[in-house]
């Protein structure tokens, strides 16, 4: 029966400083295959793609076995969601159109089970540092992705994923934990949950840490959802318990 529901983030699957990109890919699709037997939800909660751009009438190559296995489940009747993170912004009517899940820029709450679920990919969480809000609103601007979309791709492809490259080798903060009192989606996530008492999970990605912590009185309860490169993690809510796992990579 299906009844699972999953979340994931941070899979950043094309990443140049990805070792061995097909076993990455492998490895994700290996594990789609694995929630299949329960999964009536899925969840992908942002930079699932390290880069993405739909043009008008043609796609990025790659990634097929990924799209696939997606596909797949969308035929089985898996409800998947996708929230765009800071790499994966430019998805706009291919992905939903062809395999069949919904898009979501921004955040989300939703209920399961009778569970009350805060959902995003946590990009826009915290004080963010000037260049990074520049960057943000640039690539969320219209007029901005016309004009990006006129650049041909033999440009635009190598310098995506040169700027990523080298964006994570500057960010240190990302995938270590911080402290509670550095850590910025803790205060977020109290305040949210003093705002709004019957929240039972607020689900986050995009810091690449594993946390499961309680953040009120009342039981609400922040994970963030760690990453596919370093932890191979995911969280699983069956209904009543939620689980925040962490793996080894699923191959065949």
């Amino acid at each position: 029966m299906r009844s699972a529901t999953y979340f994931i983030s941070d899979i950043h699957l094309g990443a140049s400083y990805i070792t061995d990109p097909r076993a990455h890919e492998r490895s994700v699709v290996d594990w789609l295959h694995s929630i299949a037997h329960d999964a009536a939800r899925l969840y992908l909660l942002g930079d699932i793609l390290d880069y993405w751009y739909e043009y008008r009438t043609v796609v990025p190559r790659g990634f097929v076995r990924f799209f696939g296995a997606l596909a797949e489940l969308a035929d089985a009747g898996v409800e998947i969601t996708w929230f765009i993170g800071n790499h994966d912004i430019w998805i706009f009517d291919y992905l939903p159109s062809e395999i069949g899940l919904r898009v979501v820029d921004g955040s989300e709450t939703v209920t399961i089970h009778g569970k009350k679920f805060y959902l995003a990919h946590g990009d826009a969480i915290g004080s963010l540092k000037p260049g990074f809000r520049f960057i943000r609103s640039v690539f969320r601007n219209s007029f901005c992705q016309k004009l990006y979309s006129a650049i041909h791709p033999r440009w635009t492809v190598p310098f995506a994923h040169s700027w990523s490259s080298s964006s994570r080798k500057s960010s240190g903060e990302l995938a270590r934990f911080l402290g509670e009192d550095r850590e910025p989606f803790i205060p977020f996530a109290r305040q949210l949950a003093a705002d709004d008492p019957s929240l039972d999970f607020i689900i986050l990605g995009h810091r690449h840490i594993l946390l499961d912590m309680p953040v009120s009185a009342s039981g609400t309860r922040l994970i963030v959802l760690g990453d596919w490169i370093h932890h191979f993690s995911y969280a699983r809510f069956d209904g009543s318990n939620l689980s925040l796992i962490e793996t080894s990579a699923i191959t065949s």
